[in-house]
């Protein structure tokens, strides 16, 4: 039995325009406007989810899709960074932002490291390869980042070398835990 996942990373808020760490940012006009034009684009699915953050459910509803929440698959806690921008943070703490970007095991903000992410992405994408049929996902862009690393079998250092525009597909399909990637296909 074959499974797919689809994962679709949520419109533009205005912390993304910004570079800043998420703290519940709603889309911004250009972004849900975006997602209710890419609705009848999507295809038929046997369940649909979100990443229980305002814009994954907000791009979620737009996009026409009754998605209950998925707890695995919640945004990467930033800790203390939250609501900071990259620049903040890059002024403030340079170090630790440094060793952040480049030590998967890494957490100076006090949240999730990149390897705790994958990890928990892993386990969750674990759990669907046996699901028959389509899973519609609207996920953060770290988590689906973190699903590519694991479904490549890559290391946790291609993380940051995977960059995920708003309102893309990535779709993987597979089974027995083996994982096929289609890469950045636009929505609309």
């Amino acid at each position: 039995m074959t499974s797919r996942v689809m994962l679709i990373s949520p419109a533009v808020t205005e912390a993304l325009r910004e570079a800043r760490f998420d703290e519940g940012c709603s889309l911004d006009a250009s972004g849900l406007r975006l997602a209710r034009a890419a609705a009848g684009s999507l295809p038929a699915a046997e369940r649909a989810l979100a990443s229980p953050t305002v814009r994954c459910r907000e791009t979620a509803a737009a996009l026409g899709l009754d998605a209950a929440d998925a707890v695995p698959l919640a945004a990467l806690d930033a800790g203390r960074w939250r609501g900071s921008t990259l620049a903040e943070v890059g002024a403030g703490e340079p170090e630790s932002l440094a060793r952040w970007l480049t030590d998967p095991d890494a957490a100076p903000h006090g949240g999730e490291s990149v390897r705790a992410v994958c990890d928990r992405v892993g386990a969750w994408l674990d759990s669907m390869a046996g699901e028959p049929g389509r899973t519609l996902v609207v996920a953060e862009p770290e988590i689906v980042r973190a699903a590519v690393v694991r479904a490549l079998g890559a290391p946790e250092s291609a993380f940051w070398r995977t960059d995920v525009a708003p309102l893309t597909a990535v779709e993987l399909s597979g089974r027995a835990g083996r994982w096929n990637v289609r890469l950045g296909s636009p929505l609309g």
